[in-house]
């Protein structure tokens, strides 16, 4: 094991190793500063050219992407106000007021010293697990593998979303959609509605960006104004290095929190930053500055935040369960270049283990000097308005899911998970659970079948299964007993922040209606393809039923959200700009992808931002020309139009 150590060390720093790690690190980057994307979306967007790469450099290219993620997403946190992703929340609370009475520059130094010191206290950690665990790993056999997926579930669905009937509802959801498909035991179609672009399943890109990208585009479009008003920055760069080093031990604990979090399947980036937060709060005497600009209150998240990407690498790695979001689409990754994570990272695979690992903390180490280095620049672009950004991340995600089968319907499918994604977000139900959910799906039914096959009953005899039995129920009773949101049923709704019971009901009533049509279609399959989409139908209806139940009977609340939750929100409601994204689908079908991004990006920033034609008219060119390249370089040929029908035009623009 050792002399895989020092190989990897050797390789992890070839020229074109660097490169493909430090192409990884310079998109991460860019994925975190700009508000709305995320680690999720980031890689669902370059996961289409990992395909047919060298495993090492795809994974070195993923890994950088992923690690900086975490921390250039403090800028937006900071200076915006915005959390760049969800695992950034908690820093707005103490960083935006910073940035506002000048101390920015602090803020930001603090946070990039904390989330280096965290991704690679994450990396230490996940050395260690990778040495302790491989003869765990060796004693997992089916039986092991099937309870630790359902392990995974019980976490997945209790501990996340804001009700813990509501996160293991949608848990349930993200299974039957993850069986849409071929059924791997008799290969027979289930819930393709006679469509061949379904016979192989949803495509992971396409939920992943449907899940995370569109919603908070959308929501960030609702606050339309600039990002910042002053793009300066202040000083105290070297205060916040001072701070850091100070708070260590506030630092160092909240790594440990951080690790032990990511390393929960469903938790990780959702939650692991208000749970450092809370805690630096509860062993702090003076409390009195929190909230208005306490240093500690950057430290903790971040620290934290970075830190649970090595903590959730060790499920991920190990046992092939996803730790958070972006590890889901990371197994996917893995997937296309033909590596199979468990047994074989430890055996056959345990250089690329290392590789993995040495790319985490080398990323992080980069990705904070990249940061320190362009915290001016990034304060200036600040003051660039979102609706200006807005159109071109709508055209990127769209891209990005062409890139899945490389059909017209690829588009059609991210705007309805997109669509799903944001009534998710709106109504409080839990999008991480629905992705993982969706992900372990092909992996959980197979592992049913092979362990009733090897084992049968005695499958309940072996002693890590009973082990992990206890361990489920311990997860499910403990996270319901001291769920803080267990009764909470309803979110906001309405533009004035009214709490509206009748649309939440209506969607309600939508996600265990598909778990109904899921199991009325279950009848028609063989016993050995409807087992999986009964059982799991049946269960989330009867998870359904009584959290639809008691938000019907729940009295209309008439609680209004304060001035600072509402603050910047417009009255467009997401339907306004879901119409925006049909009419581009619309503008594709009569004149081509290409054509039809341009005439969306001049149409919306002429729109919603000015009425500087020949500046908009150019941007919208550019756009073109970004899809060109892209073309060119991946022999892509974009969905053709009813203008491509009758004028005859190069392949790169949809002929």
């Amino acid at each position: 094991m050792v002399e895989f150590f020092f190989q990897a060390l050797v390789e992890m720093f070839t020229p074109v190793h660097l490169f493909f790690l430090m192409l990884g690190t310079i998109l991460g980057l860019l994925v975190g500063i700009l508000p709305g994307l995320g680690g999720i979306a980031g890689l669902s967007i370059v996961l289409p050219f990992v395909f047919g790469m060298d495993e090492s450099h795809a994974l070195s290219m993923m890994i950088g992407l992923l690690a900086p993620t975490v921390t250039s997403d403090t800028f937006p946190s900071v200076l915006m106000g915005i959390p760049g992703t969800a695992g950034s929340q908690a820093t707005v609370v103490d960083g935006f007021p910073l940035a506002k009475r000048g101390e920015g520059a602090r803020a930001l130094g603090a946070a990039f010293s904390a989330s280096l010191f965290g991704g690679i206290f994450g990396a230490i950690i996940l050395t260690g697990a990778v040495f302790a665990a491989r003869p765990i790993i060796l004693a997992m056999g089916f039986g092991e593998q099937l309870l630790l997926i359902v392990l995974a579930l019980s976490m997945i669905g209790m501990l996340t979303g804001t009700s813990a009937l509501k996160g293991l509802t949608t848990c349930g959801v993200g299974l039957l959609i993850g069986s849409i498909g071929a059924a791997p035991a008799t290969g027979e179609f289930r819930m393709t509605f006679d469509s061949g672009y379904l016979s192989d399943g949803i495509p992971i890109v396409i939920v992943g960006l449907g899940m995370f990208a569109l919603p908070e585009i959308v929501d960030l479009l609702r606050r339309n104004t600039s990002i910042s008003e002053t793009g300066t920055l202040g000083h105290g760069w070297l205060q916040g290095l001072k701070d850091a080093i100070r708070h260590k031990w506030i630092v160092i604990r909240c790594s440990v929190i951080g690790c032990i979090v990511g390393a929960l399947p469903g938790l990780g980036g959702s939650v692991v930053d208000w749970i450092a937060y809370g805690h630096v709060i509860q062993t702090t005497k003076d409390r009195d500055e929190f909230g208005k600009g306490d240093i500690r209150g950057v430290l903790a998240p971040e620290s934290a935040n970075n830190a649970k990407e090595g903590g959730a690498l060790i499920p991920t790695l190990l046992f092939g369960i996803p730790g958070s979001g972006s590890m889901a689409i990371l197994l996917g990754g893995f997937v296309l270049v033909g590596v199979e994570p468990g047994l074989t990272m430890m055996t056959e695979h345990l250089n690329l283990t290392f590789v993995m690992i040495w790319s985490l903390a080398l990323a992080n180490v980069a990705g904070a000097l990249i940061c320190l280095g362009i915290a001016n620049h990034v304060a200036k672009l600040t003051t660039i308005r979102y609706s200006l950004l807005a159109p071109f991340m709508i055209m990127l995600i769209f891209f990005a899911a062409f890139q899945a089968t490389r059909d017209w319907q690829d588009l059609i499918a991210l705007l309805i998970m997109g669509t799903l994604g944001i009534f998710m977000k709106r109504f409080g139900w839990s999008r991480p659970a629905l992705l993982i959910g969706y992900f372990l799906a092909p992996r959980l039914e197979p592992k049913i079948y092979q362990a009733s096959q090897v084992y049968g009953w005695s499958f309940f005899e072996r002693p890590i299964v009973i082990i992990l039995l206890l361990l489920t129920v311990a997860s499910i009773y403990m996270a319901w007993r001291f769920s803080p949101n267990k009764d909470k049923t309803y979110e906001e709704d309405g533009p004035n922040g009214v709490r509206r019971k009748s649309p939440q009901l209506v969607f309600g009533f939508a996600m265990a209606g598909f778990a109904v049509f899921a199991l009325a279609s279950s009848f028609q399959y063989h016993i050995m393809g409807k087992i999986f989409p009964m059982i799991v139908s049946i269960v989330t209806l009867a998870l359904a039923v009584p959290l639809l139940l008691t938000m019907f009977r729940a009295a209309k609340p008439s609680a209004v959200l304060h001035d600072s939750e509402l603050a910047g929100l417009t009255e467009r409601s997401e339907y306004y700009f879901l119409g925006w994204v049909v009419a581009m689908l619309g503008a594709v079908a009569l004149v081509g992808f290409p054509f039809g991004c341009a005439l969306f990006i001049y149409a919306f920033i002429t729109w919603h931002a000015d009425h500087h034609h020949l500046r908009n008219a150019i941007l919208g060119i550019a756009g073109v020309a970004f899809l060109g390249i892209m073309s060119h370089f991946l022999s892509l040929r974009y969905p053709a139009g009813l203008l491509q029908s009758y004028v005859e035009m190069p392949w790169w623009l949809g002929g």
